[in-house]
């Protein structure tokens, strides 16, 4: 059971990497709204990297911020949270590859797999805890100014690289418990005592006594 939420939990961490490596590259974080235009022959949309206009008849034309300072200071906080999310994603996918109980690597004891195995979902949960902080933070940005009636900009909506990094936060979130479940420490059960027999060559009585612990075998708990 331990070694199947472990290679599911896995699964879903990869899975969500892979969709916050689509959230952060996406150029369509927010598209402009229509509700304010009288035509639907171009669109305009943005993302973290950079700001694209779309015509009808197909052409798409980007440019990239030419700023790093002079961009707002949630889109600066965005970028470092995806960026972040991403390398602690990376870093739990290979803790966890290492800490699976179904990977032989070395000598390793069972426990130590076991702890490696719970940083790794630690590390997924908080690479799930950053993309969810830089998502919702963009999109409560978007929202505020939407309905502000003093904004005297243009208008935009959610867009698709906001739901993929909802869902990818929910799925590493997920795969994170999954594993961080899966390394249950089981009840200890002490080592059976033993005994070891002296006799005495002068014919007295034989003697039998408890042997040290260091000299018992020794136990391995699995979950």
């Amino acid at each position: 059971m331990g070694v199947c939420l472990q290679v599911l939990g896995l699964v879903l961490g990869v899975v969500s990497w892979c969709l916050q490596s689509s959230s952060t590259t996406s150029h369509t974080w927010k598209v402009r709204s229509q509700a304010e235009t009288v035509t639907t022959s171009s669109w305009q949309f943005e993302g973290l990297w950079m700001s694209c206009a779309a015509t009808a008849l197909g052409s798409v034309q980007c440019s990239k911020f030419k700023t790093v300072l002079g961009l707002d200071s949630h889109l600066q906080a965005c970028r470092a949270l995806m960026i972040l999310s991403l390398i602690l994603g990376l870093a739990s996918i290979i803790v966890s590859i290492l800490g699976l109980k179904c990977t032989k690597i070395g000598r390793m004891a069972e426990q130590v797999k076991e702890q490696v195995a719970l940083s790794g979902g630690v590390l997924f949960i908080l690479s799930g805890v950053f993309t969810l902080t830089a998502v919702s933070w963009y999109a409560a940005r978007i929202i505020n100014e939407f309905y502000d009636p003093f904004h005297a900009g243009l208008k935009f909506e959610m867009g698709t690289g906001l739901y993929l990094g909802w869902a990818s936060s929910g799925l590493a979130i997920l795969g994170g418990s999954l594993l961080c479940c899966s390394c249950r420490r089981s009840a200890y059960t002490p080592p059976p005592r033993q005994f070891s027999y002296h006799s005495n060559s002068s014919g007295g009585q034989s003697i039998y006594k408890a042997a040290p612990a260091s000299e018992s075998t020794s136990t391995k708990a699995y979950v």
